[in-house]
């Protein structure tokens, strides 16, 4: 067996200070492990919980899902289940074997993402003489010499991963504990001020409403918990002036919650009957237009497609949105939230009918403070449909090429 394998890149591959001390601190602590010096590290780990780490904690050391997916091809090139970092681990796999394992990746992507393992301090590159990947075994068929990538450096930092997951999993539960309490405020303000306005309460109400969308810009599904927080004590802020003005519009009767209304109520439904029977043909023609179904613009697009493109629309759903009613739903409490009045949303739906008019919300919701006047923007759409002019396949087109723009 060699007593040390080479350590410098094959071919045009270039060798660092920091790669080759790296190379030197991972063989003295093996050398250690091996003497029994490690305490309670020993260099080893289940290969499978510790790439399941490693996806988990993959933003600490600066690798993508991509990466990840050749860290687990080369980890599923390891005879055993237990990754044992006290000696080196080299898997030899052919470009071909690798490719395939890595779900059919080019070689450049898979070289590239070679490079990026390296860089984070993952794998070594173990190269022969002419950059073969390749072993040698003895006359007995033991393993000689080997060639290729050596997994012993992902072994011995498997406590350090496990801690970083770890640390990213309690971050992550906190910041879902955050968007959480943001959502359920924006909730409440948004239907507290829509329900205001309906009434015809006295009030600031669009003023409200206006500061709701301001708050509510510019926060993802990646957004860090120190400004969610900020914007969970301005919501609480928010909404109790909201709640407050609420209750000052309320009368006293009201308040009171006497049972005045209802009789009076009933009263005026004995007294009133003749009018009912005067205006019953009225009333039925009112309730045809009614039952008459708005015209409904044709989906170019599926609901799972428009909540990948417009995944911020899907918070504002009691469970998510997995059909269209939730998203109807959803709309309906996001355009208060942007400050779109009752009566322009009204319009909109009987313009270009509901499904459509659901999908132009989650689209300005999704587009933030790229639209100024959400409100404004939603009559020219509706004037144009009303014209027969508006299709929302335009739009989609757009949110198509911000995704595409935003996965390069």
């Amino acid at each position: 067996m060699m007593e040390q394998i080479a350590t410098t890149p094959f071919g045009g591959g270039r060798m660092s200070a920091r790669l080759f001390l790296r190379q030197r601190a991972t063989t003295e602590r093996q050398e250690k492990l091996r003497a029994g010096e490690g305490g309670n590290d020993t260099g080893r780990a289940d290969k499978w919980q510790l790439m399941r780490a490693v996806t988990e904690a993959r933003r600490v050391y600066g690798i993508g899902d991509r990466t990840i997916s050749v860290l687990e091809a080369l980890v599923s090139f390891a005879t055993e289940r237990e990754l044992d970092g006290t000696a080196p681990i080299i898997v030899f796999p052919s470009n071909r074997e690798l490719s395939l394992r890595a779900r059919g990746m080019a070689p450049a992507t898979i070289r590239r993402h070679i490079v990026a393992l390296v860089e984070a301090g993952m794998i070594f590159r173990r190269d022969s003489a002419n950059g073969k990947r390749f072993c040698r075994r003895d006359e007995a068929g033991a393993l000689e010499d080997a060639f290729g990538f050596d997994l012993a450096p992902l072994a011995l930092r498997a406590g350090e991963i496990f801690e970083a997951a770890e640390t990213v999993r309690a971050e992550d539960r906190a910041q879902r504990a955050l968007r959480g309490e943001v959502t359920l405020h924006q909730r409440d303000i948004a239907k507290i001020v829509a329900t205001a306005l309906e009434e015809g309460r006295a009030g600031d109400w669009l003023d409200y409403a206006a500061r709701l969308a301001q708050l509510a810009a510019g926060l993802g599904r990646r957004t860090a918990c120190d400004l969610l927080a900020d914007r969970r004590e301005a919501l609480l802020h928010l909404r109790a002036e909201v709640e407050n003005a609420y209750l000052l519009s309320l009368s006293e009767e009201e308040m009171s919650g006497s049972d005045l209304q209802t009789e009076q109520h009933i009263q005026n439904s004995n007294t009133d009957q003749k009018f009912e029977s005067n205006s019953r043909e009225t009333q039925k023609a009112k309730a045809v237009n009614e039952a008459r179904p708005a015209p409904e613009q044709k989906m170019a697009i599926s609901l799972a497609r428009l909540v990948k493109l417009c995944p911020d629309i899907a918070d504002y759903g009691r469970d998510g949105v997995t059909s269209w009613a939730d998203l109807l739903a959803a709309a309906d409490l996001v355009r208060s939230m942007l400050g779109i009045s009752p009566d322009a949303w009204r319009k909109a739906k009987a313009a270009m009918g509901e499904q459509a008019a659901a999908v132009v919300i989650a689209a300005l919701l999704q587009r933030g403070e790229a639209i100024r006047s959400p409100g404004g923007y939603l009559r020219d759409l509706t004037e144009k449909a009303g014209r027969g002019a508006f299709s929302i396949y335009p739009m989609l087109q757009a949110l198509e090429r911000g995704r595409s723009v935003g996965d390069d």
